[in-house]
């Protein structure tokens, strides 16, 4: 099976449910924000600091691209399939799943959060825009969009049923 792709804003759910999603398909969870910080010997916020943002969209990218064939379930950073081209790769090789979770959810998970630079750095009206400014690239981004306000169990069932049904498609499309 196709990797999962799993994008939404910050503090949507994705490692969460991320973590669920792999045990209910038995795949490896990857989580690409500590991926990332693991490759580059540095925190997230040290990237930003001292390469700044394009950079570590780029980092983005490249481990997008390494994550192409491999099977496993990878909770993007909030802003990784923002890029087109992002996007683009997620859809050809896996299944990119949006985790649509309201902003007050979000907010309340984020803020304060040093390990996050845009949440720490900015204020709720600031991140209220940049979750409004995103959703639309998160939906066209995606194969799938799950409602993530519902629990988490519900939310895990409802992603292995339609990751299910697009596999049923695929291999229709193929025979």
């Amino acid at each position: 099976m196709k990797p999962i792709f799993l994008c939404g804003f910050m503090g949507c759910g994705k490692s969460t449910i991320g973590k669920r999603l792999a045990c209910a398909f038995h795949f490896p969870f990857i989580d690409m924000d500590d991926y990332i910080v693991e490759k580059e010997g540095r925190q997230i916020y040290d990237i930003f600091a001292t390469d700044g943002e394009e950079y570590f969209r780029d980092v983005e990218t490249e481990t997008i691209k390494e994550f192409r064939n491999k099977q496993g379930v990878i909770a993007t950073g909030g802003g990784a399939l923002l890029r087109e081209e992002n996007g683009l790769i997620a859809k050809k090789y896996g299944i990119p799943i949006f985790i649509d979770t309201s902003f007050s959810i979000c907010y309340n998970r984020i803020k304060g959060d040093k390990n996050r630079p845009l949440a720490y750095n900015s204020t709720r009206e600031e991140l209220k825009n940049l979750y409004e400014k995103r959703k639309g690239l998160y939906i066209q981004n995606s194969l799938i969009t799950v409602n993530g306000d519902n629990p988490v169990f519900s939310v895990v069932k409802e992603i292995v049923r339609e990751v299910n049904k697009f596999n049923n498609k695929e291999r229709y499309r193929h025979d």
